[in-house]
């Protein structure tokens, strides 16, 4: 047998150990995310204990991936697509290991959330987790196959993902509001959500570095920035509502808009009369707080709509774009008002996208 096939004997049991590890790593996370969301569904302590005990074997197990690809770069010094195939390699353990922080952290949030005997229909919850759950396996498979058509399939489903993630916030927001939750339950329930789609967002990463490894080309730096921007005004009744449905409206796949409060009070009858006279469905429109926004720095523009509104504007130093219309001169004009806040709408966003391109 000739020295090059026993190199290439040595150099496919190297890939192949490489792949066991990753396959089981991600046995390991899926399982520790399934088990903290029945802990979590169930009111199921020991199981909750028992993902927060996983955690460990996970992160071994990361460390040992981990020196198994610092080996392989040294015995093999891989180029091309074996180059690839460890770089690769060494993100997707990362990306598993976050998904085991994630577990753990729903664990975490269950024991709180049980121990407050919160009784509410859990449904959201569990369609956000068979999706996540789903795109994590789907990422994994299409790591370990070289699948990029899955892996292009499965990036898709983010999306929805996130969607079901607002749901759940408006859901829990309206709990909060009518007190159907203790104020206690709010941050645990909103975490646990949170976590979910943050794994739909590794499983990306994962799906990402699949097709690096299989196509040489690096979808991260392809990606447009997502901006997003915040209508703020004093209770979320009214004029900022109409703003966040302009925006929406737009289908615009890099944009996300959305609206607050000072305070919160019901949306106002003509505020639901002109929307829906204009086209826009206000079916999934509810008031929130700007307190119960988790971080203000996240939104790249906000825009004031009222005085009082302007005080919540993130103190430097923040990359967030500060900006204030006024309304004040057309506030009992229902029509005027929506083409202001149109014509302003679709100026921003033509200029950002100037910006960008």
């Amino acid at each position: 047998m000739s020295d090059k096939t026993q190199l290439e004997i040595h150099l496919q049991q190297d890939i192949d150990k490489i792949k066991s590890k990753i396959k089981e790593m991600g046995v390991l996370a899926e399982t520790a995310l399934n088990n903290s969301f029945s802990a979590f569904l169930n009111n199921n302590g020991k199981l909750a204990y028992s993902v927060i005990l996983l955690d460990r074997k996970i992160d071994e197990l990361e460390k040992e991936i981990d020196h198994l690809c610092l080996e392989f770069l040294i015995r093999q010094h891989p180029a091309a697509s074996l180059l690839r195939f460890v770089y690769a390699s060494i993100k997707v353990n990362l990306e598993l290991e976050r998904v085991g922080d994630y577990a753990e952290s729903v664990a975490r949030r269950s024991l709180v959330v049980n121990s407050l005997n919160v009784d509410i229909d859990f449904s959201q919850f569990e369609a956000i987790n068979k999706a996540s759950v789903s795109m994590l396996n789907n990422s994994i498979q299409a790591f370990i196959n070289q699948d990029k058509d899955l892996a292009a399939t499965t990036m898709l489903e983010q999306r929805e993902v996130s969607r079901l993630r607002d749901k759940i916030n408006d859901y829990l927001f309206v709990l909060a509001s009518s007190k159907k939750i203790p104020i206690t339950a709010f941050t645990p329930l909103q975490t646990i959500a949170r976590r979910l789609e943050r794994v739909a967002d590794q499983s990306k990463n994962i799906c990402e570095e699949t097709l690096y490894m299989c196509t040489g080309e690096n979808i991260k730096h392809l990606k447009t920035k997502t901006f997003k921007i915040l209508f703020v005004d004093d209770d979320n009744a009214n004029t900022s509502q109409i703003a966040e449905a302009i925006g929406n409206a737009l289908n615009l796949e890099n944009f996300v808009f959305s609206s607050a409060g000072i305070n919160s009070e019901n949306i106002t009858d003509t505020t639901i009369k002109l929307l829906n006279d204009k086209g826009h469905d206000t079916t999934n429109h509810i008031s929130k707080l700007v307190e119960n926004l988790p971080n203000l720095n996240n939104y790249q523009v906000i825009i004031s709509l009222s005085e009082a509104s302007q005080k919540i504007y993130p103190q430097p130093p923040t990359k967030t774009i500060s900006i204030q219309w006024e309304i004040n001169q057309i506030e009992g004009d229902p029509n005027a008002k929506y083409n202001f806040l149109n014509k302003n709408i679709n100026e921003l966003v033509q200029a950002i996208l100037g910006e960008e391109n």
